[in-house]
């Protein structure tokens, strides 16, 4: 599932760089991510650069004061309970999502994004460790880990609300989209399940749970099984 916009209620990566850096700029370089005149990488690259030093302080209090959605804990409890395996894929950063999720007490949740270090000069300093040339859409490549962590007997289902998930959801069984993602499910086509918050995932997943036998995307399991041969 996706972090940004669909377990905090805003893009919090867009928002810090508005906050912190020339928004004018900011605003162009997203802009130019979105029309995919340049590549999610060098997006959060510039966007990096453009903040220039930031204040340690004012950063940390920014996030700290980022709300996630209420029915977020329920739904950790869920998958818990239902033996469900449950990851973060995001095209954000470290920095701000451990901060986040230990404050929710939520730190065993298992996630995996970009990294960001703050120097002791106050620059910003990127990296991406799951970096993929043939993900444009994400500097953290979100289908390598659906592959890594699924096998051809699993059901797989994705949580997202962005441009970054375009990628991913072409692997996954079962789509819960809202917001841009949604748009595009629409526009391509693809069936996906209408979302506002977890408990709306939790009702359809008992939905499903409840049925006989569970069909399987055929175009997502012919990919999945392209990318384990592969493997």
């Amino acid at each position: 599932m996706d972090f940004d916009g669909t377990i905090s209620k805003i893009d919090v990566g867009d928002e810090l760089f508005r906050k912190f850096g020339n928004e004018e700029v900011t605003n162009q370089i997203i802009n130019d991510l979105i029309k995919d005149q340049i590549s999610s990488r060098e997006c959060w690259t510039r966007l990096c650069e453009n903040a220039g030093i930031v204040n340690i302080y004012e950063w940390d209090k920014f996030i700290d004061n980022v709300e996630i959605e209420e029915s977020f804990k329920l739904f950790v409890q869920y998958c818990n309970q239902h033996s469900f395996d449950l990851f973060i894929l995001s095209d954000g950063f470290d920095y701000y999502i451990k901060r986040i999720l230990i404050r929710q007490k939520l730190a065993h949740v298992k996630f995996f994004s970009n990294s960001l270090f703050i120097s002791p000069e106050g620059y910003l300093v990127p990296s991406f460790p799951y970096f993929n040339e043939n993900c444009r859409g994400s500097a953290n490549c979100k289908r390598t880990h659906i592959i890594e962590y699924s096998g051809e007997n699993d059901y797989t289902f994705y949580i997202g609300d962005g441009i970054s998930d375009k990628d991913p959801i072409e692997y996954v069984d079962f789509i819960f989209a809202k917001d841009d993602l949604l748009k595009y499910c629409e526009k391509q086509r693809i069936t996906y399940y209408r979302f506002k918050d977890f408990n709306d995932v939790i009702e359809k997943l008992n939905e499903l749970k409840s049925k006989k036998r569970l069909k399987k995307r055929h175009q997502a399991e012919l990919k999945r099984r392209e990318a384990y041969t592969m493997e």
